[in-house]
Order: structure tokens, then C-alpha cells, then sequence
């Protein structure tokens, strides 16, 4: 499913213009991203957590050079779905492999 099949689907369940809907969508992505590059995290209760993780400072290897190369520590976006998600999920994908 894409966003545009999202912001359809909305439009055709609540009878909002795709246009509304689709600045809307917008918006709830542009704050999210907006949140999480100030360094907060964005918890939607019953979906999930969109979290900061901090990586630590690595040794890795060049290969081609064969060479040992410092990667600093970052920041990187992670999505951590809620355990009422996961499990609704968990079981309608039996219901799923069953029927095949």
C-alpha cells in the first residue's frame, strides 16, 4: 500500500477531500520527522513509538582497500510497534497462511 492508496482510502471512508486529506497526511509525516530530528521521540499509543536510537562508535573495514575505517556515533529513525499492533498482526497472518 502506498501513500497515495492511504490518503484514498481516507478520502473514500470519511468523504474528505483527497486534497484535505492528502495536506493532512503531509502534515502528520512533516511533524513526526520534525520531532525526531530535534531529538524527540513521537509515541501514538495502539500504532507504536517512533524513536531516536543512538549508534555507537565502530571499527569496520574497508574491503577494496583492506583498510580499518572509524565510523563516528550517530542517530537513526526507528519504529517500534505497539505489543496490541504486533499481536493483531500475529494473528491475523495465521488466519492468512491458513486459507492458502
Amino acid at each position: 500500500m502506498t501513500k497515495a492508496d492511504i490518503i484514498s482510502e481516507i478520502s473514500n471512508k470519511t468523504g474528505i477531500e483527497k486534497v484535505d486529506v492528502q495536506e493532512t497526511v503531509e502534515a502528520f509525516f512533516k511533524v513526526i520527522k520534525n520531532s525526531m530530528i530535534g531529538g524527540e521521540n513521537v509515541y501514538v499509543r495502539g500504532f507504536g513509538s517512533f524513536v531516536v536510537k543512538k549508534r555507537a562508535q565502530k571499527t569496520a573495514r574497508n574491503i577494496s582497500k583492506n583498510t580499518a575505517i572509524i565510523i563516528p556515533e550517530h542517530f537513526v529513525p526507528s519504529f517500534k510497534p505497539a505489543k496490541v499492533f504486533v499481536d493483531k498482526v500475529k494473528n491475523n497472518s495465521k488466519k492468512i497462511q491458513s486459507e492458502a
